[in-house]
C-alpha cells in the first residue's frame, strides 16, 4: 500500500510536470501579438529571457511561465521605448507579486522575496512601440 501512494505521488508530479513543460513550449511557440516581431524567448529554470526588436503599436498581455529554484531573482532591463508603456509584473509559486514595473533602458534591480518553484513574467504591452529586452535570473 506505501509503495501504491509513493508511486501515485511520483506519477503526479511528473504529470504535473510534463503539463507546466507542454504549457511553456506552448505559449513560447505562439508568442501572440509578438509573433510578427519575431521575438526570441526563453523560460529555462532560473533563467528567463525576452527580446523583441522593431515592435510596433502593440497592445497585450503576454504571461509566461519560468521556473526559479531561488526565492529571489534579478531583473535586468534593456529595453527602448518609443511610443506607449511595456510593464513587467512578476508573481512567484504562491501567485504573490515580487516585482512589478515599467520597462527602462538600464536597470538592474532584485525581486522580493517569495516562494520558490512555478513563477509568472507577465508583459503588458500598451500601444507600445520599441525594442524589448529583459532577462531575470535566479538570485
Amino acid at each position: 500500500m506505501f509503495a501504491f501512494s509513493t508511486d501515485r505521488r511520483t506519477r503526479l508530479r511528473s504529470t504535473r510536470s510534463i503539463v507546466q513543460l507542454l504549457g511553456s513550449l506552448l505559449l513560447t511557440a505562439c508568442s501572440d501579438s509578438l509573433s510578427p516581431f519575431e521575438p526570441e524567448v526563453a523560460s529555462n529554470t532560473d533563467n528567463f529571457q525576452l527580446q523583441a526588436t522593431e515592435v510596433t503599436g502593440v497592445t497585450s498581455t503576454l504571461n509566461y511561465p519560468w521556473t526559479n529554484t531561488a526565492q529571489r531573482a534579478t531583473v535586468n532591463h534593456s529595453t527602448t521605448t518609443t511610443a506607449g508603456t511595456a510593464q513587467v509584473t512578476i508573481r512567484d509559486a504562491a501567485g504573490t507579486v515580487v516585482y512589478e514595473a515599467a520597462l527602462v533602458p538600464s536597470l538592474n534591480v532584485p525581486t522580493a522575496n517569495g516562494t520558490s518553484g512555478a513563477w509568472t513574467v507577465q508583459l503588458r504591452l500598451t500601444n507600445y512601440t520599441g525594442t524589448l529586452n529583459f532577462r531575470v535570473q535566479k538570485l
